[in-house]
This record gives C-alpha cells, structure tokens and sequence, in this order.
C-alpha cells in the first residue's frame, strides 16, 4: 500500500537525494569533463553547472555542457523513482542563476519503477564503446522502444536511413577536420585526455580506440599517442546511427535532449546494445547545418549516437570519476 506523502521525513528525502545524486556520478559527459555540481540542502537537492569545467574551444556555446548535466539529472531520476520515490523537478528554477538548471524535491512515495530498476542496474556497466560494431543489425522495434523512451525525455530521435549515412559521415569528418587544424582545441583535447591519475576525470588512453576503416569516423582521443584499444575486425556494418534532437537549442531544451541522452544510453545498455555518443558534428557550426538537413530542418541537433553489437572480445575498461565529495555539497 503507497505511504501518503506526509509520512515521507525529512531524513528520508534527505537520504533518498544524496544516494540519487551518488548515482549521478556515473553519467556520461563530453570529455568525460563531469561539469555538475549537487547542493543538497534541507530537503532539497540542486544541480548547477559547473563553468570551470567547461570546454572553452571545443563546446564554446556550452551546449554538450548543458547536455552532460541533463544526463547526470536523469540518473538522479531514475535512482529515486528505481527507489519507489516520486519527485518534484524545476527545471531552470531561477532567472537570476543561469547556472543552477534543476531543483529536486522528494513529495512521495510510490510503488518501484521496474523500468527505472532496471536502468539503474545498468549504470555501473554502461560505457561509451569506440570500437567497431559487427554486421549484426538494431531491429526496428529495438529502435522505435528508444524512440518512445527519449520522446518521454521532452526529445526527439532521428534514425538516419542507410542510404543517407554517407552525409551524416561528411559532417562528422568535416568537423573533426576543422578540430584537428585548430590549435586551440588540439590543447584542449590533450588536456582533457593526459590527465593526472588523481584527477579522476577525462579519457584515458585505455579507452581510446585506434583509427580504423568506418562508415563514419569515430574521433581520435590521442592523434600523437596511443590508443588503448584495437578497433575490431568490423566496421560497423550493422550499426544503427540515431540523433537526439530538439525543437530550440534554448538551455531548458538542450537539458532535456540530455536528459534524453541518458535514457537512450541506459535503455540500450539495458538490452544488449553497445553505445557511443559522437559530438563532433554538433561542435562545429557548419557540420552542425548539415546535420539540420538530415533532420529536414525541423529540429536542433543536440548528439549523434552510433548503436549496435560488437563482437570483440573483452570490455572496455571504466573511465575514472569524481569522489562525492567533490561534487556534492551537503548542508543541514
């Protein structure tokens, strides 16, 4: 029998937002740069951004910013509705904090989510997978399930069509070529992939992927170093290229499009599927027109993923991640 909300304490709420906001430490991010932070305080749990995590060159809008948060916010979700909590979310509560993007407030209790149960299970195991997919193909159904789920998010996905995959791959590659003869971002991209050990963030080598034949290219973490991984046998024949898209690029609407991200992510994982989110196309102001056209100019877009199954042996190894106490602040 559901509790009436009075029943739900302080303490309770106070407990169920800090486990949430734990859970939130292994959402994906752009450079794995975790730019959020949690204030949990009274009954309250707020996420704000973090500017100085911010990738100055290779996100100058801020828009893969707002998009990593959006998927730290829907891991708290998922965390307390898995719990059996139901929560009260604002998103961008404040005009006079630009930086602060959600409230969270624990109102009640409610049976378990089993769907959120079993995107909670996943979290630890999730991962962005660079290597190659084999020729085994994403059934329609599998797509139209992640579809429905990131239409719940306040997101849209595109598939892309076979025959329009070649376009998708120019946008890609004319970005990363634009990034590659860009000092700038060459220094960013080096300091977010050679961090120090207790730095707890970035990409490590062990992750990276060597270059290899592509339908579309996967981006070089370490053009003067070296990948940790071979890319596999494949080529990702059988993948499946979706974007996450949204109606403006508005900040409450690029949250949500993370949001989305994350359920995506999740869900797949959850059903067998290897994920890797590609940004560089969104990075880049022209590529990113080419990718409008893909859409029929009736979107923004916010992420490309490549979905599908990958036949080489073994995982890929965890990326490192921030200490509580680094990122959530608790006050009585």
């Amino acid at each position: 029998m559901t509790r009436p909300e009075k029943d739900v304490t302080r303490a309770e709420a106070r407990t169920a937002l800090e486990v949430a906001a734990r859970e939130s430490l292994r959402a994906p991010s752009v450079f794995n740069t975790q730019p959020w932070k949690w204030r949990l305080t009274g009954d309250t749990l707020e996420l704000s951004s973090d500017p100085a995590r911010r990738l100055g060159v290779t996100d100058a809008e801020g828009r893969l910013l707002l998009i990593s948060c959006g998927g730290a916010l829907h891991h708290a979700r998922v965390s307390l509705a898995a719990a059996g909590w139901r929560a009260e979310v604002q998103r961008l509560p404040d005009d006079q904090r630009p930086d602060l993007l959600a409230r969270v407030r624990v109102v009640g209790r409610t049976a378990a989510d089993t769907q959120a149960e079993e995107l909670v299970a996943v979290i630890p195991r999730r991962r962005t997978d660079r290597r190659a997919f084999g020729d085994r193909p994403v059934t329609q159904e599998t797509l139209d399930r992640l579809r429905r789920l990131v239409e719940a998010q306040g997101a849209y996905l595109h598939v892309v069509p076979d025959d329009r995959v070649p376009e998708l791959a120019i946008a890609v590659d004319e970005a990363a070529d634009a990034n590659y003869f860009d000092p700038a971002h060459h220094s960013e991209l080096t300091k977010w992939t050679h961090r120090p050990a207790w730095a707890d963030d970035g990409v490590p080598a062990t992750t990276a992927v060597q270059p290899g034949l592509r339908r579309v290219p996967v981006r070089n973490f370490l053009p003067d170093g070296s990948p940790g991984m071979l890319p596999g046998a494949d080529h990702d024949e059988g993948a499946a290229y979706v974007i996450i898209f949204g109606t403006t690029d508005k900040p409450v609407d690029l949250l949500r499009g993370g949001e989305a991200m994350s359920a995506l992510l999740l869900r797949a994982t959850a059903e067998g599927l290897a994920t890797a989110p590609i940004s560089e196309a969104v990075e880049v102001a022209w590529p990113r027109r080419l990718l409008s056209r893909l859409l029929s100019g009736v979107g923004e877009p916010y992420l490309i993923v490549r979905l599908g199954y990958v036949e080489a042996p073994g995982t890929v190894p965890p990326t490192p991640r921030r200490p509580p106490t680094d990122v959530i602040q608790i006050e009585d």
